[in-house]
């Protein structure tokens, strides 16, 4: 197991899902559960939703799939960033906004202007299909799982997120 989270996985072999199992999940894939926390959540908060997830994986270990971890583990992550920005964000009611905050941490990692300004372009599914590719290295099965979809849906969707993303960059460059 590469120290990235991604390549052969170990973590969880056939048999029983206990302390060891665990232990040997965390040891393969914490860092890069929280690489994806990092780039999706403000500093303050990456500790813990780190952790929600990690504790996530342990009251649900029936239900991780061996062989796909990671992708699990992205999965779950995204659901609990998606609540905590629920949580997060009291907005009176007099205070609504006509449109939706379009600010994203996973953007602000992103130093040059013209990308930022094209992933904002392009629909929260397409920023997560590219972003799960791109930071987190998944593939086929992989994206697969951690979108909850079918590989042929996943390898669509990175293809139709692709193509959207090099139609913004040619809107975007003179």
């Amino acid at each position: 197991m590469r120290g990235d989270g991604r390549g052969e996985d170990d973590a969880a072999p056939d048999g029983p899902r206990d302390a060891a199992w665990f232990e040997r999940l965390v040891h393969a894939h914490a860092t890069a559960v929280h690489r994806y926390v990092v780039r999706r959540v403000g500093a303050s908060d990456v500790e813990d939703l780190t952790a929600d997830v990690l504790t996530v994986a342990w009251r649900r270990r029936e239900d991780v799939p061996a062989g796909a971890e990671l992708p699990w583990l992205y999965r779950t992550a995204s659901y609990v960033v998606a609540n905590h920005r629920r949580k997060s964000r009291p907005v009176l009611v007099a205070e609504v906004p006509d449109e939706p905050d379009a600010d994203d941490p996973a953007l602000r990692a992103v130093r040059d202007e013209t990308v930022r300004t094209v992933l904002a372009a392009l629909s929260a599914r397409d920023r997560e299909v590219l972003l799960l590719h791109a930071w987190e290295g998944l593939t086929g099965e992989g994206l697969a799982a951690a979108l909850g979809i079918g590989r042929g849906g996943a390898d669509a969707a990175l293809s139709r997120a692709r193509s959207r993303l090099r139609a913004a960059f040619a809107d975007a460059t003179p």
